[in-house]
Order: structure tokens, then sequence, then C-alpha cells
């Protein structure tokens, strides 16, 4: 059936597409097999071929075999953007295990809960974060703890490097059914879902994602420059997957500090830029500052969070290229939609579905009701890169995933060309510098305050951050409080990006009839105020 949306792919891009049934360490060793001695890696002075990579993610996997991972066993990993990443998640999936992605700035309580529901028995991890580690390591199943030095110092990882001469993990795989990621991904519970990618789920995306610039990239000749973090899917998907496939150089950056960044630019000449919103926005105030070549970026791609129009614009200005706006989500590995590459693009849309996708907007209340052209509604999306569901939660599954359909929890709308525009959230989350953050977790943590009495968490609209976080509490009688504590009492208890940018003390939240708080009533004040 033809799609509003068929007439705007670019000619030369597929409409639809085959995908292999394929596990992911044998899709990588297709590359390996194609781009032996083309550069696969880089991370600052230090670079790898896809030779050399593979060798060493087969040193590391006889290893992990050695120390007792079988197939379906959970391994996390939590480490920033890095070699032993990429090394770690093949070698994990060349055991036939599954890779738990863990956010290296978790505090212990999301930590805990990350560990014990995907029971894994091996994690690899920062070395300064053993802390952290030694903290919660015998509330947790953990068996083994691997730990990474960036400034290549002695830590226990490398010994997954040596090669002791075992025999390389040769596991049978269904790619279907087999779960290669946990990628964990908040709810309005306040507690973090395992949505299960499997092989299948993530080499279709990866293959999705290619035939959207397929008449623009040069294989075996990109660079990808990679700040998204790897621990989250955007990244694992856009960057690091997409990039092997098509015998891409990843250029590696653990942290996104502009200087660094435009540093790295000027010395590796990236051709790819999957980036967040903050990262075009900061890269074009120190554009300001200090004048430096983006037009050696030819592909950039935004996704995690909305691109204001006039970054979009500014930065298609001094770079030279087209900014393409994209969408997903955890669930979908996750791209599902984006603006074509060449051609029709509109600022403010998230573009239009990739191949063998199917979207539609439906009613919000009911979800079975697909809305005429112009309506807003919940976006459902149907594909080969929805996830099998998540990890030992099937009533969530049933949820979520109705006939095929995932049902994103976003309301958007389609215009008579088939692009979609999101426009606000069934779900209570704000994203903040291209992070989710469900409100009722940290809600959760003010609450352990002794002088709150009430608390609502809600997002406000940020020129930089996209959203940024507002805790507005209320006090009980008697007890004083000022923002800045309550700042550093959150900071103390959950990732930095979680924690309240501004709080605002008053005497009473809305509520309705049955005492539930309006949160509704406080987005429209803070956002009229500003």
């Amino acid at each position: 059936m033809t799609k509003r949306w068929y007439k705007h792919i670019p000619e030369g891009n597929p409409v639809e597409i085959d995908i292999l049934e394929i596990s992911l360490q044998d899709f990588f060793k297709q590359s390996v097999d194609t781009y032996p001695n083309h550069t696969a890696m880089t991370f600052f002075q230090k670079t790898f071929t896809y030779t050399e990579l593979n060798q060493l993610i087969q040193f590391a996997a006889s290893n992990l075999k050695n120390a007792g991972i079988q197939k379906g066993d959970r391994v996390g990993i939590m480490l920033p953007n890095c070699p032993q990443y990429v090394i770690s998640y093949y070698a994990v999936l060349l055991c036939g295990a599954i890779v738990v992605q863990v956010n290296p700035m978790y505090k212990a309580s999301e930590l805990l809960h990350v560990l014990n529901d995907s029971g894994s028995k091996m994690l690899i991890v920062l070395d300064r974060l053993q802390p952290l580690i030694d903290q919660i390591k015998d509330k947790t199943a953990l068996e083994q703890v691997y730990t990474v030095n960036l400034e290549g110092k002695d830590a226990s990882f490398n010994q997954l490097l040596q090669n002791r001469g075992l025999p390389v993990p040769s596991v049978e795989m269904n790619p279907k059914e087999d779960v290669a990621v946990l990628q964990y991904t908040g709810g309005t519970t306040g507690l973090s879902k395992g949505a299960m990618l499997t092989h299948y789920n993530l080499v279709a995306n990866t293959l999705q994602s290619e035939a959207t610039s397929k008449i623009k990239t040069k294989y075996g000749k990109e660079r990808t420059l990679t700040i998204s973090p790897l621990f989250h899917v955007y990244g694992m998907t856009s960057c690091m997957l997409l990039n092997f496939y098509i015998g891409g150089n990843l250029i590696l950056v653990p942290k996104f500090e502009p200087e660094l960044v435009v540093n790295i630019i000027e010395k590796t000449k990236p051709t790819i830029f999957p980036g967040v919103p903050t990262m075009y926005i900061a890269l074009l105030d120190y554009y300001k500052e200090k004048r430096f070549d983006l037009s050696v970026l030819e592909t950039c791609v935004s996704g995690s969070a909305p691109l204001p129009v006039e970054v979009i614009n500014k930065f298609n200005e001094v770079s030279g290229t087209q900014v393409a706006e994209g969408y997903g989500l955890s669930e979908a590995s996750p791209v599902t939609h984006r603006n074509p590459i060449v051609g029709l693009q509109k600022a403010g849309s998230i573009g239009i579905p990739i191949p063998n996708t199917d979207a539609k907007i439906v009613d919000k209340d009911t979800g079975t009701k697909e809305l005429p052209i112009g309506e807003i509604g919940e976006l459902i999306v149907k594909g080969p890169q929805v996830m099998k569901g998540y990890w030992n939660n099937p009533e969530e599954t049933r949820k979520t995933i109705r006939d095929g359909w995932l049902y994103t929890g976003d309301l958007a709308k389609m215009d008579e060309d088939g692009f979609f525009y999101i426009v606000g959230r069934k779900k209570e989350l704000i994203i903040a510098s291209g992070y989710n953050v469900y409100p009722i977790e940290v809600e959760d943590v003010i609450y352990t305050h002794p002088a709150v009495l009430e608390a609502a968490v809600i997002g406000v609209p940020d020129s930089y951050r996209g959203e940024t976080v507002k805790a507005v509490v209320v006090l009980k009688e008697g007890a004083q409080l000022i923002e800045e504590e309550l700042i550093q009492y959150c900071r103390e208890k959950m990732a930095a990006y979680k924690v309240p940018r501004s709080v605002d003390f008053v005497k009473e939240l809305p509520k309705s009839a049955i005492g539930k708080i309006l949160k509704r009533v406080l987005v429209e004040q803070y956002v009229k105020s500003q």
C-alpha cells in the first residue's frame, strides 16, 4: 500500500529493503572481511583497523567465556565512549550473552535497580566508579567486575585483552529470538524497564538507517563523530552499528566539551555527525567566539529531542550542510523517522518513516481509531526494529505493543505530505540535553527530604538543554529550606542530568477534586511566565 511519504523518499534511496537474519557479531565480521585494513576506530592518538579491533574482540570474548560467560548471561557495560566499550560490546555478543547498557552517571539506587532487574553476573566499569560498585556489589548477583582505565594504565580489563590461546566462542544464534541488548528506559512508575532488543531488531535498524542516506554514503571512507553516548540507544545504533556497517571510522569522544570537540573535528575531519540539540547549540556558541571549519560535516543528524528551528537554520548556514532531524525511542532500536537527507526537509518535523516502517496517529484515549491529517493523537509505529518486549515485564509489554504496533506515548500529528510532528508527550517525560528524565524519579528523591511536604517536578523550556528540570515544592509547617540546599541534596542522590536546575517554594500545589496534583496547570503557569 502506497503511503503519503513515499513520494518524498529521495530518488536512489529504497522504499523497502531486505533485512538480513544475522547476529550482530556476524554482521560486524562482514565489515571486517570487507574493510580489513581500513581504520575502524579512533580514540585521540590511538587508531585501530578493522582487523586489529576484531582480534581484540576475539581475545576478550575468549577470556569472557573462560571466566564463565555463557549464552543468555547478562553483562553490564558502564563506560563512556572509549575503545573498551566497543570491544566489550562485541565480545559479550560473541559469547552469545546479552549486553546490559548502564549509564556511568547512575547513582547507587539507579544502578542497583538495573543490575538486579537484569540479573547481571558481570560488570565492566570505569575504574573511578569502583567505590560506587563496592557500595552496592553485595546487594547484586555480580560475580565479577572488570575495571577500565581511559589513560591506558593497568586495570583489570586489560586481562581480557591478553591472548591466552583460548578458542574463540562460536555460539549458534537465533537473530529474531535472541536478545542482544537490554536498553533501560524509564517509565511512569519511576522504575526503568529493560527493552529487549534482539539481534534482528538492531541489524534491521542499522540497515534501515543506512537506506535513508544511501545516495550520499561513501562506503569505506566515512568518519563518524561519536559524541553521543554509546550506552544510549541513539549513539549505539546511529553511531557505532551504522558506522561499522558502512566501513567507517568511529571517532570516539568520551565527553562533550566544545573546545575538545572542535580540536577533534579539526584533526580528524569527521564527515558524519549524529548529535543532539545541546551539541549543535554549544558548537554554534563556540563558533561565534572562534571560527572553525564545520563544512567537513557532510551528513548531520539530530535526535533525542526537538532541535529549535533557528538553530537548524544557523547551523546549516555556517556549515553548508543540512541538519536532518529524526525521531526514535529505545523500544524501536531506536530510529523510526527521519527527514530526508536530500530533497524536502521540514524544520520542526521529525520527518517521514524510514524504510519498512509504518506509522500513524491514533486517538490518545483508546488507541484504536486512526485520526485524520493534522489532528493530534498518539504516535504508533510498526516495523522490524520494534523490540521483543520488556525484560521480565509482560504487563508493560502488553500495554506498549498491541497487534504489532508500538505505542510511543508521544503526541503527534501528520501533515498532508506524510511528515510527522511531535507536539507533546502523553507520558510526563522531560528530555534534558537529550537524556530522558522521569518526574516521579526526581520527586521520589525530593520527598525523602525531611522538610518537604509535597513536590511536583515538571519540564520547562530551555534554550540550551531543550527542556530543564524544575521542582515545585511545598514545605512542612515550620520547616526551612532554600533552593541551593535542595538542589545539592538531589545532586548527591541521582545522576546530574536529573537534578532540578531550579526550585520554587509555594504554599500549595494545584489539585483535582480527588487530590491529584495537576502538573499540566503548573506547566502552563511556568511556560507562560517565561
